[in-house]
């Protein structure tokens, strides 16, 4: 039987305890797996629309392939015959080339980008127009061969609540399969992807759905768009194509539903939900559907070296291929049943490989900008690692610093999780170096946090009585004069430990009574009190909001100009403030504002930036202020913190650690003030400065004067004297006490009375800025 714990021999050993039984720790681990393996309502769900839309891919592919076979089938094709003349006059052709000389680029994969131009296909707004393709539009959309009325509010609802003149760009991503040759050895591709237009005035944005056919030979595109959240139908891709090319167009439409079934069925047998499928429970802006009319410009490279730097771009090898150039095109959108049309110009494009390529160049670069601020920090750091050092600088220059540092790493992680392939491999390096050196400022602005606490406690800081002086001592029998700085009195004997142990023991705080206290209550608790806990709180709260923020372009560029305009500002105040330089070095200061202007300037300047960020004119006043600052604060380690600022305003009110203290009695066995309470050794006063002292006794001095006693050559003796020293001059400090600059600078006195020599004080606060005897804080010396 085990003995029960001796509380009065003191024993603190706990009991031991039961283990925990093996049963309900399986049953635990059994539940997680569960939860961890188990798939939710939404993945049985996802999985229902899975075998939906299979089973809609089996009856279109089932009436496709009756209709190709001229079987009876539920699906049809209607041509438009008026909608290749309305091609003809928006799109002309190129003409044959001769692939000996001129070429088309095979793959358009990538980014394209162009500016739109707004037409209205209204019967009211054609009447007004002079265009020469007036006449082909006015038939295309009034096709009498099919019995459709036209309605102004049935248009009106279909347009939606979007505004359809707003937008003056268009951006295209396009994705081009391996290229399928048909019955006419024409090499033929299908093209998917998405169109966004944008609303600069509202920052609101339309996206469009695309599927599409490319054929390689004649650089000619035809597809498809719709708005998101309603399903395309490849089916009707041989309606708008021109007839020589429907028969061709028609046989790859049935091997491409083929594909697709398949698709479904094994992602329904892995059990892996890719994407989405059900629409989004936002209603679309509107219900137009568009057709895209595409023709690429030709490049003047041959066709074999065209297909020599495309493979190149594909499958790397180490060669130099000849370089085409720039991928072009002109293209119009068109809506019939919408009458609207938008013709598309000036179309730029960057190629899939080409982007990842200049991913993984910014990810290499933006990794060494942030490298290098990440070594100017550990350096400005290490120097700062003293309380001195921390006294300096201002925490909120760090802080500011860090909400930087925590949006860049959500960016680049974010960019990473949606970049796939391996450019998102790469941007895990700047993400991961931002990450390190979010946590270090955040580490050292709690540091810095933890040493300038002391700095109100010493400003709001009741003063003490002053000292009584004892007749033991004649160096403690002197008391201040009338004149005295206010924080000078007698200097404290050598034998200073019982009077210090006494006020400490009297204020000895009683220790509260336990109260039982909620979570919350202790979780609050743990975060005022403990230091590390509120990091982890700071670092969760900034991650989450930095995502959050980093998903709205609008609050990105607010943040980043807030941000970035007080990088330095802060640091700057606190000088001023404290009238003590910033004690952070050159290197840091330009070092670390490069790096980040650097960056800063590559998204808002830069045109072909990874982000596709335009340009902001308010990039180079912002990166001009930040400049500014960084100069302020290396100007005011040469001219003083306050130099910018008139005296007036520039003089600030610190704690003199010299004041003026009275001299001993001179019949005393030693001419000291004390003793250190650092070294223990006596603070010994200048000798010749009690020989001064004693000269100008000699003199007349203000009490004869007052009297009227002086004439003749004393009077004009003392007179001169009276000019040279003036009324609150040397003599006048010597008779209160240690006046001497030079002298006073040997000795230092604390707010809490207690006397140091200068260097010894120093010394101290390099290690801590509390008082060595009393451990009342201290401030800045």
């Amino acid at each position: 039987m085990e003995s029960p714990r001796d509380e009065e021999a003191g024993n603190g050993a706990s009991p031991p305890q039961r283990p925990r039984s093996s049963l309900s720790s399986l049953i635990i681990a059994i539940l997680l797996i569960m939860l961890l393996t188990s798939h939710n309502s939404e993945e049985f769900l996802a999985r229902h629309q899975y075998q939906d839309a299979l089973q809609k891919l089996a009856y279109q592919l089932g009436n496709y392939t009756a209709w190709m076979n001229g079987t009876a089938a539920e699906f049809n094709i209607t041509r438009n015959t008026y909608l290749m003349p309305l091609l003809h006059y928006l799109l002309p052709h190129n003409g044959t080339i001769d692939p000996r000389v001129s070429s088309y680029y095979p793959n358009i994969t990538g980014f394209l980008h162009g500016e739109v131009k707004y037409h209205n296909l209204s019967q009211e707004s054609l009447e007004r127009s002079s265009f020469p393709w007036v006449p082909s539009a006015r038939l295309y959309v009034d096709n009498t061969s099919i019995n459709q009325t036209r309605n102004g509010s049935e248009v009106a609802l279909k347009l939606g609540s979007w505004n359809w003149t707003a937008p003056e760009e268009i951006a295209i991503s396009v994705v081009e399969k391996e290229p399928l040759y048909t019955y006419a050895n024409h090499p033929i591709s299908l093209i998917h992807g998405r169109i966004e237009f944008a609303d600069n005035n509202t920052s609101e944005e339309l996206k469009f759905d695309l599927e599409g056919i490319h054929f390689i030979d004649n650089g000619t595109i035809y597809a498809f768009a719709e708005p998101q959240g309603r399903s395309l139908d490849i089916r009707y891709l041989p309606a708008i194509v021109p007839d020589y090319l429907q028969n061709d167009t028609a046989h790859l439409i049935e091997p491409e539903l083929t594909t697709r079934m398949e698709k479904l069925k094994y992602l329904i047998d892995a059990g892996i939900i890719e994407q989405e499928v059900s629409p989004t429970s936002e209603a679309p802006r509107t219900s137009c559907s568009f057709q895209l009319f595409a023709q690429l410009d030709s490049v003047n490279i041959p066709a074999i070296l065209m297909q020599e730097y495309e493979s190149e771009m594909q499958n790397p090898t180490g060669i130099r291929p000849v370089i085409p150039s720039t991928l072009s095109m002109k293209a119009i959108l068109v809506s019939k049943e919408c009458e609207i049309m938008y013709k598309i110009n000036n179309v730029t494009s960057t190629r899939l490989k080409a982007f990842f390529r200049k991913i993984t160049t910014y990810s290499g670069t933006a990794a060494v900008a942030y490298l290098a601020i990440l070594v100017f920090l550990t350096r400005q750091m290490t120097r700062s690692s003293t309380p001195t050092g921390l006294s300096r600088v201002s925490r909120w220059t760090f802080l500011t610093q860090t909400t930087i540092d925590a949006l860049s790493f959500a960016g680049h992680i974010t960019f990473a999780i949606l970049t796939e392939g391996r450019p998102s491999i790469s941007l895990i390096a700047p993400g991961f170096i931002a990450c390190i050196t979010f946590i270090y400022e955040a580490q050292f602005a709690m540091l810095i946090h933890q040493i300038q606490i002391p700095e109100d406690a010493v400003a709001v800081q009741p003063r003490p009585p002053p000292t009584m002086p004892t007749p033991t001592s004649s160096a403690q029998n002197a008391t201040p004069t009338a004149n005295t700085d206010p924080v000078s009195i007698s200097p404290p004997a050598s034998n200073r430990a019982e009077e210090n142990i006494a006020p400490q023991t009297a204020t000895q705080p009683t220790l509260p009574q336990t109260q039982s206290t909620s979570f919350w209550g202790f979780v609050w608790q743990q975060i005022r009190t403990d230091p590390q806990a509120r990091l982890w709180v700071i670092l969760f709260v900034f991650l989450t909001t930095f995502v959050r923020i980093f998903l709205s372009p609008t609050l990105t560029l607010l943040f980043v100009a807030i941000t970035y305009s007080m990088i330095w500002v802060p640091q700057i105040i606190r000088s001023v403030r404290r009238g003590r330089n910033s004690g952070l070095s050159k290197e840091y200061i330009i070092g670390t504002s490069v790096a980040r202007l650097f960056l800063l300037l590559y998204f808002l300047t830069c045109p072909k930036n990874v982000l596709e960020i335009k340009r902001r004119a308010w990039a180079y006043p912002l990166t001009g202020f930040v400049c500014l600052q960084a100069s302020v604060l290396i100007l005011q380690e040469i001219f003083g913190p306050s130099f910018f600022l008139p005296k007036k305003f520039a003089t600030v009110k610190t704690y003199d650690y010299h004041p003026h203290m009275p001299l001993p009695d001179p019949e005393a066995p030693e001419q000291t003030l004390g003793d250190c309470a650092i070294c223990m050794d006596a603070i010994h006063i200048d000798p010749s400065l009690r020989n001064r002292t004693q000269e100008k006794d000699a003199d007349p001095g203000w009490d004869v004067k007052a009297s009227g006693a002086l004439t003749g050559s004393t009077k004009r003796k003392a007179t001169r004297s009276t000019n040279v020293m003036g009324a609150g001059g040397l003599l006048d400090a010597v008779q209160k006490g240690v006046g001497s600059a030079v002298n006073r600078q040997y000795y230092s006195l604390a707010p809490c009375h207690h006397l140091f020599h200068t260097a010894c004080l120093e010394r101290w606060l390099a290690i801590k800025n509390i008082c060595p005897q009393c451990r009342r804080p201290l401030p800045a010396l």
